[in-house]
């Protein structure tokens, strides 16, 4: 049995919320200080006249067993829905044309994304040397796979993802499991082989097997659940000021919080602080325990993204929604990166005879344009749309949402940041870092990574 610390979570977003939640399942008394007016930093839903918004995440993957244990105790198992069967077929576009992403062997010889030359060079894969040294995505891929993939399968994967490019992430931090491929067992074929039952072992599904799941009310369902469960301890519209270490009798424990809520100041003494805030904002707060970690945290890039939605009536569309969406490779050279057919992968987000359509414009590949003013989006994404899926007419709703600090970017240098972020944690007691610019982007990651630093916090009493 623990004995029951004070601890104080600095962020009201997935990982956050999630941290407080293990940790009060655990005994401790916990404080959640969000700066936003709602819970779920990211994972935000809108609702307007029979149409369903979400300005973040559009769904998550069940990656871990943990999610279904925290439906179970946060009962939501009636309001979970999966994705429609269809939502496995997505699409690649080539030369102006969609073109379905094979998942099989036999449509992979049929498909025309990539050429027979193409398609061949995955024969020399299993006889491709290890790396010798560090290497971007597209390093790797290029060497392991071929520059046809890289173009027609990675990089609209990456964008699709991390919003990023993959001459700049790093293949080691951005895609580890995919790095330990080739360092256990020389190749990606034979790994992929050998790691299928690893993750049996593991209870844990890899991505490409796992259900994508989101809410009948949308995604921000899930962080509205903890928070409530969580009642008073979660403080909305709360600007942190300042940290400081705690001093008791020569001996520093813990940490001292000033914050404001509303109009009225708030001091806080915390046994442990976690830092669950994006990297930009947690440079600011561990400014004065840290110069150096802070100016890594500093440095992290985060691309602006901007996410427009569409709905239109179902016979303005010209061609069929039967799957998840399209990403656009960087070589087609065109304004948007890809589009999600949300209605046609989960229930109650059109209404009925419509169809809502996702569409993700700017990251690493144009960072300008996800900067751009509401109506200049929408009208992009319209005329881009209008074109790629055969539209007539203009949409019935359309709503843009911008975020101007979107997704970390694991980047060539990031391990070399986390390893001073790790070394503040030790040398700090108490002090503890969960957020997406570590331990991975997903929601599945956030939960993961959060039910660790509980964990964590938990064994060092």
């Amino acid at each position: 049995m623990t004995a029951e610390r004070t601890v104080v979570i600095i962020g009201g977003g997935i990982s956050g919320l999630a941290t407080a939640y293990y940790l009060s399942k655990k005994g401790h008394r916990t404080t959640v200080l969000e700066q936003a007016s709602s819970a779920g930093g990211t994972m935000q839903t809108v609702k307007r006249d029979g149409w369903l918004v979400e300005t973040g995440p559009n769904s998550a993957l069940e990656t871990t067993p943990l999610f279904k244990e925290l439906f179970h105790e946060l009962d939501l198992e009636r309001s979970l829905i999966y994705a429609a069967p269809s939502a496995s077929k997505r699409y690649i576009m080539r030369n102006g044309n969609l073109h379905v992403l094979p998942m099989s062997p036999l449509s992979f010889l049929k498909t025309r994304l990539w050429s027979t030359r193409g398609k061949m060079r995955l024969l020399k894969e299993p006889f491709i040397a290890r790396a010798r040294g560090e290497e971007t995505v597209g390093e790797f891929v290029e060497r392991r796979l071929g520059r046809e993939i890289l173009d027609y399968a990675i990089d609209p994967f990456v964008a699709g993802v991390f919003a990023g490019d993959p001459s700049l992430l790093s293949v080691r931090a951005a895609f580890p499991k995919l790095h330990s491929l080739e360092e256990r067992y020389g190749g990606l074929i034979k790994g992929t082989i050998a790691g299928m039952r690893e993750r049996r072992r593991r209870a844990e599904k890899a991505k490409d097997r796992a259900k994508m799941f989101s809410f009948v009310d949308g995604m921000q369902t899930l962080p509205l659940a903890i928070s409530s469960r969580l009642g008073d301890s979660f403080h909305a519209d709360t600007h942190v000021l300042r940290i400081t270490r705690r001093e008791d009798k020569k001996e520093i424990r813990g940490f001292r919080i000033s914050a404001r809520e509303g109009g009225r100041l708030l001091e806080l003494v915390a046994d442990a602080l976690v830092l669950a805030v994006p990297a930009y904002a947690a440079d600011v707060l561990v400014r004065d325990l840290s110069p150096a970690v802070a100016e890594a945290l500093g440095s992290i890039s985060y691309p602006p993204v901007a996410e427009v939605f569409l709905g239109y009536p179902a016979s303005a569309v010209g061609r069929p929604l039967d799957g998840f969406g399209f990403l656009i490779p960087a070589k087609e050279g065109r304004k948007i990166l890809g589009t999600i057919w949300s209605s046609s992968l989960f229930p109650n987000r059109a209404p009925e005879g419509h169809v809502a359509l996702t569409t993700f414009i700017g990251g690493s590949r144009q960072p300008s344009f996800g900067l751009l003013q509401e109506s200049e989006l929408i009208r992009i994404v319209t005329e881009e749309l209008r074109e790629i899926l055969k539209i007539t007419g203009e949409p019935t709703v359309a709503v843009a949402a911008r975020w101007e600090k979107a997704i970390p970017q694991y980047d060539i240098r990031h391990l070399s940041r986390m390893s001073l972020v790790d070394r503040l944690e030790k040398d700090v007691p108490g002090l503890h870092f969960c957020s997406n610019f570590r331990g991975g982007i997903a929601v599945g990651d956030c939960i993961m990574s959060a039910e660790k630093t509980a964990q964590r916090i938990s064994q060092n009493v």
